[in-house]
């Protein structure tokens, strides 16, 4: 058997990042062979997630990969146990790794998918190696959580300070600025959907009873109520409907006008925030 000099647990130690003892007693194992006590050492860090993997995961960030000259783009949600690592400088690059893969790569419909594909800043590892190597130094659960790629040219603003939230926009035309803009109008703003009629119409049905209810109740003549209603909805849709709100940094201005403005069209719009379905 190879000796086991302090020097090998040493660069052992520096290559994973793992604790002398836990290095030691690898490399005793695998009877000095450094290649593979990596790998023991990373075959006991995946053990000890499966037994780990029910903890709460209530912190994290959104990846996100986008550019309005780009062919695609994608936010994905990655999910910590506490505040310091989401804000450490690798969670936020796996989170980046993983967004830049999945918009760039041949598409994931689930975690488990994206996680075996190559990682874009670590040359010959997988995702699912990266983060397993963190987990490993770390020992905190990581979850991959929801995923999504558009197709096209897209904006974004991810929100990082307070309630997490990440916004992808899937936009023609326009600029990198115009779209970040109109992805933080989203974020502050919240829209339910992209123009009024893809707003749920049993939303619509019940905002008009209530606007309705209260009309009559003003002393409107019947015969009217039903034409003032439909005017006052519009009101509903300029809270609701992104493209009818105004504009946060213009409010002269729809969200509609400062697009078409900046030569941009706004094609589809996601706002999640973490850990909400």
């Amino acid at each position: 058997m190879a000796e086991i000099t302090a020097t090998l647990v040493r660069e052992l130690r520096d290559e994973t990042g793992l604790p002398m003892m836990d290095c030691k007693k690898a490399l005793t194992e695998a009877g000095g062979d450094k290649e593979k006590a990596k790998e023991t050492l990373r075959k006991n860090g995946v053990a000890l997630q499966g037994k780990r993997g029910d903890r709460e995961t209530a912190f994290g960030r959104f990846g996100i990969y986008h550019g309005v000259d780009k062919s695609s783009g994608a936010v994905v949600e990655l999910k910590c146990e506490s505040a310091p690592v989401a804000n450490s400088a690798e969670f936020i690059q796996l989170a980046n790794d993983l967004a830049q893969a999945l918009a760039t790569g041949p598409g994931a419909k689930t975690a488990d998918e994206l996680l075996d594909q190559p990682s874009p800043s670590k040359p010959g590892k997988t995702l699912r190696d990266v983060k397993d190597d963190m987990f490993n130094r770390i020992r905190e659960v990581f979850n991959v959580g929801r995923l999504m790629r558009f197709d096209g040219g897209t904006g974004a603003y991810s929100h990082n300070s307070g309630t997490v939230s990440g916004v992808l926009l899937l936009v023609e035309g326009g600029t990198n600025e115009a779209a970040k803009d109109v992805a933080m109008h989203v974020a502050a703003m919240r829209p339910l959907a992209l123009n009024k009629e893809e707003i749920d119409p049993a939303l619509v049905d019940k905002e008009r009873e209530i606007l309705k209810e209260a009309a009559l109740k003003e002393g409107k003549p019947a015969n009217i109520v039903d034409k003032m209603v439909e005017g006052r909805l519009r009101n509903f849709y300029a809270e609701k409907a992104l493209l009818e709100q105004p504009f946060v940094k213009e409010p002269s201005l729809t969200v509609s006008k400062f697009a078409e403005a900046a030569g941009m069209k706004i094609k589809k719009f996601l706002h999640w925030e973490l850990g909400r379905e």
